[in-house]
């Protein structure tokens, strides 16, 4: 049986008790001796506590089994020799979950141990600390770049930089920022992305911190080669006529000038002078081109700082519908909205935003013309990072694939009269909002602008 061995120790122990039981009563009630009444007692007693002492083996066991378990000491083992086969059962259920705790344990520990060499390892720099600044981790590549053998708190850092400690203290989850750390030698511009995570009920902040320098400097060297290329060939457009018509006139006025022989004035042709006046006209027209290109260059540095509101997305596009209603009836061409939801809404600048959608919409009504039924659509929706997407998409002749990565540039422009400041403008303002825009176009199908919020 089950319980064999374990009932018949019982019973007997059951039965030694009574026996002893009754033997005690009967020296109380039949005999006088007291000293053999005291000692019958006694074992009595001892029996008894012995019988309970026994039964409950197998909850002490059981305890000792969770208080290894809550405390990870894998050491204990448990021995069920005598008790019958259920309980020797019991005690190898007890030794293999420990096994597997201890192998549990030591796949965690090898886990850790390989994510710390990881991490350790990544070129990128990481720290995590919690709320009030105490550092959990920092890798190799966060030492090299702040040029420290230890960090125990982000406050430490603002002996290195104020700025980059304060920042680091304030940044939210999914936060970027740039910060530059000034040395002797060396300037850094630090990307810095922020993410939170939760771990023993305490709040952690992961940053990662790349030195995006080098990057910086080629883009800005390439971006002032195409603003430099973009402004000597407009300065260029105007300038060479201007200085062509200049001499041109000037040689006419050199004709007219007093003759050193008999001290007389040549007469002056009707069709001269209209030369000369046609001339000066141009160099005005040229002149006055020039001074708007200069115009519109210092508006790309005048941009006002958004002031954020939030406003229906819906009410923003019926709004862009009722300004250009004049031009879309004027050149034919159908626009529609699809918001999802109808109630979208979004914290930015309205007016700012407003500017953007109505130099896209003019863009695109322009792009249409002698289209066949011409259409542009108004689309808002919520992406799968949770932000705010607003488009604008027509189906007109699209833009060159070559051509797509300048039309941000400033003064790149593919429309006759077109002053190349529109799209660049409304790109800084997005930068202003930390969103982008971006375009996708195919050529003869379409082309969609993308407000990314």
């Amino acid at each position: 049986m089950v319980y064999k061995r374990f009932r018949i120790n019982c019973v007997l122990r059951v039965l030694l008790i009574s026996a002893s039981i009754y033997l005690l009563f009967y020296l109380l009630l039949q005999t006088q001796f007291y000293a053999a009444t005291m000692i019958i007692t006694m074992m009595s007693v001892y029996q008894i506590y012995s019988l309970i002492h026994y039964v409950e083996k197998t909850n002490r066991d059981l305890a000792r089994f969770l208080d290894a378990i809550k405390h990870s000491d894998f050491s204990q083992s448990f021995g069920g020799a005598g008790l019958g086969s259920s309980f020797d059962e019991l005690k190898s259920a007890f030794t293999v979950v420990l096994d597997k705790f201890r192998m549990a344990r030591a796949e965690k520990e090898e886990h850790y141990r390989y994510l710390q060499t990881v991490v350790q390892h990544v070129g990128i720099g990481l720290i995590a600390f919690r709320s009030d600044g105490e550092v959990e981790l920092i890798n190799t590549a966060a030492k090299r770049l702040l040029k420290i053998p230890y960090l125990r708190n982000i406050h430490a850092l603002s002996r290195r930089s104020k700025e980059l400690a304060q920042s680091l203290l304030a940044m939210k989850s999914g936060e970027k920022k740039l910060v530059q750390l000034s040395e002797e030698d060396e300037i850094l511009q630090l990307a810095v992305y922020a993410t939170e995570f939760r771990m023993r009920e305490q709040n952690f902040t992961l940053v990662s911190l790349q030195n995006i320098q080098s990057e910086l400097e080629e883009k800005e060297m390439e971006a002032w080669q195409n603003l430099i290329r973009v402004l000597t060939h407009e300065i260029m457009n105007s300038v060479t006529p201007i200085s062509s018509l200049a001499a041109t006139t000037n040689g006419m006025l050199e004709d007219l000038d007093l003759d050193p022989q008999d001290n007389t004035k040549k007469t002056v042709e009707g069709e001269t002078i209209t030369d000369i006046r046609g001339a000066l006209q141009i160099i005005e027209r040229r002149s006055e081109g020039l001074l708007r290109f200069v115009n519109a260059y210092r508006n790309l540095t005048k941009i006002p700082k958004p002031v954020f509101k939030i406003f229906s997305v819906e009410e923003l596009c019926m709004q862009i519908e009722r300004l250009l209603q004049s031009q879309l009836n004027e050149a034919g061409v159908k626009i529609s909205r699809n918001i999802m939801p109808a109630s979208l809404q979004l914290t930015a600048d309205p007016e700012l935003i407003e500017q953007i959608l109505i130099n896209l919409v003019v863009n695109a009504i322009q792009a249409l013309n002698g289209r066949n039924k011409p259409q542009i659509q108004l689309r808002a929706r919520i992406d799968e990072r949770s932000r705010v997407l607003i488009q604008v998409e027509d189906n007109g002749p699209g833009i060159l694939k070559e051509v797509q990565s300048k039309i941000f540039i400033p003064f790149f422009t593919t429309k006759k009269g077109g002053s190349g400041i529109g799209l660049s403008l409304s790109r800084q303002i997005m930068r202003l909002h930390r969103g982008a825009l971006t375009v996708h176009s195919e050529p003869n199908v379409g082309t969609v602008f993308t407000l990314r919020f």
